[in-house]
């Protein structure tokens, strides 16, 4: 046999037939079920750079510490954009609005990356306050927490979680929290001019009523939906900024397995990723039924009709 990258033909066989659990003699369409069969079953193959390490083991290693951190940043993102976009929008004659918008539009256009980049130089960098060291020890906050520490530190290992996730945390809420103003100021500002609304102002009654009553529901129909769909998209932006802060997660690991040609690997992230995006398309398309009754009747009615 012909020697290629070091070794021969059936050795290479052998191996690929080992990472994959496949029969390489057997049919194709046969070696494609029983494929898909193991990963029915979250047997993904094991890993090429990490030979006898099960990419499953590799994923949950990862997971929980992106899930943490564009989690914890979405859900930030998302309350202090809904607050700030609904003052705007009812305050539409007060001088913060234009200030509140304006800045929502710039800070939206700003990729991600750089934004992480600015944090870097402003706490990583910049000495402030005439101190010697910058606020942030850039230099030692790789990975997601400091070597040797672990759960039974208590709660210094939970701020050392914190500490670590903080600047990664800060760039995924700072890089959507513009987004989430201007739709929650044009989703309200919409409400505000609905007949329903504006009854309800001539019967006298106070703004915090109409706007707990009958404003914030309507309002949020879209900010829900659109936040149950960036929970299907939070995995897959992690890569950029995990590579720049050296945070451990599952973008990290994915673009280590891009480097190093580990195929198993990338394909048990994609499919997480592709996973999890279309649970959340199915589970925005079922909470929009449970926060708007009228799509129900709607339905109903249409097949009552039929």
């Amino acid at each position: 046999m012909i020697a290629q990258y070091g070794m021969s033909m059936s050795e290479a066989r052998a191996r690929a037939s080992a990472l994959y659990a496949l029969d390489l003699d057997a049919p194709l369409i046969q070696q494609y079920f029983s494929y898909m069969s193991r990963m029915i079953r979250g047997d993904m193959g094991q890993s090429i750079r990490s030979p006898g390490v099960r990419v499953s083991w590799i994923i949950l290693a990862r997971l929980p510490w992106t899930l943490f951190t564009v989690g914890t940043g979405l859900i930030l993102s998302c309350l202090i954009g809904v607050f700030l976009g609904t003052i705007s929008a009812f305050r539409r004659d007060k001088w913060y609005e234009p200030i509140i918008t304006g800045t929502s539009s710039i800070i939206s256009a700003i990729p991600d990356f750089l934004i992480g980049i600015f944090l870097i130089i402003i706490f990583g960098i910049i000495t402030w306050f005439g101190r010697s060291e910058p606020l942030i020890p850039i230099h030692s906050m790789r990975g997601t927490s400091t070597p040797g520490m672990s759960w039974d530190d208590g709660i210094f290992y939970l701020w050392d979680i914190l500490v670590h996730g903080f600047l990664p945390i800060t760039t995924y809420a700072l890089a959507q929290i513009g987004m989430w103003v201007l739709l929650m100021k044009g989703s309200t500002t919409s409400t505000l001019n609905k007949d329903y609304v504006r009854l309800a102002e001539a019967r006298g009654l106070k703004n915090s009523k109409i706007m707990s009553r009958y404003v914030s529901r309507n309002a949020l129909l879209p900010i829900a939906t659109e936040f149950a769909m960036r929970m299907g998209f939070i995995l897959g932006g992690s890569l950029i900024i995990e590579q720049l802060f050296v945070y451990e997660g599952l973008g990290l690991e994915l673009l280590n397995a891009v480097h190093n040609r580990d195929y198993p690997v990338m394909q048990g992230i994609f499919l997480v990723i592709t996973s999890c995006i279309v649970f959340a398309n199915l589970f925005a398309e079922l909470l929009y039924g449970i926060l708007d009754p009228r799509t129900r009747i709607r339905r109903s009615g249409s097949n009552d009709q039929n």
